[in-house]
């Protein structure tokens, strides 16, 4: 049944713990663009822009939608694209791994928070991997990251 406490347990998931989890993704994106030599732009939320610094934008509904997109990366292969289209997911799995080790080790006690956390960023990283075509040549990152490999075609970043 839901109740009270569970609606706001879900204001508490789509206005913060989701957004976390969306930046943790497109941070993994910019950390591959960066360390191989590439320039991103990031961009959180959708409508007015609230707050701009560098590559990085806020926008009003910041729960709503993300986007990463770089620019031509210093060494143009197959891995190095790879690794830019699956930074997301590998940086929102590390961040879950992380956060069990910190709890089973002692360091953090066990929170829904932290559930939520895991949650989240687990579905993320499986509906990212699933391959589609949203138009316009942007694509999920598994479709992506399946053009990289199988292709050698390089697409632009779009999540």
């Amino acid at each position: 049944m839901f109740g009270l406490a569970d609606f706001w347990r879900f204001l508490w998931s789509l206005l913060l713990i989701y957004p976390l989890v969306i930046f943790i993704h497109e941070l993994g994106h910019a950390f591959f663009v960066k360390l191989l030599g590439g320039n991103f732009r990031l961009m959180i939320g959708r409508g007015r822009q609230l707050f701009k610094k560098g590559p990085f934008s806020l926008h009003v509904m910041y729960f709503l939608d993300s986007y990463c997109e770089y620019a031509k990366l210093k060494w143009n292969n197959r891995l190095t694209h790879f690794l830019v289209h699956a930074g997301g997911i590998l940086f929102n799995l590390a961040s879950v791994l992380i956060l069990n080790l910190l709890i089973s080790n002692g360091y953090l006690e066990e929170r829904k928070v932290f559930e939520q956390f895991s949650y989240f960023s687990v579905w993320l990283s499986v509906f990212s991997l699933v391959p589609v075509d949203y138009g316009d040549e942007n694509y999920s990152d598994g479709l992506a990251i399946y053009f990289v490999l199988r292709y050698r075609k390089w697409p632009k970043l779009t999540g």
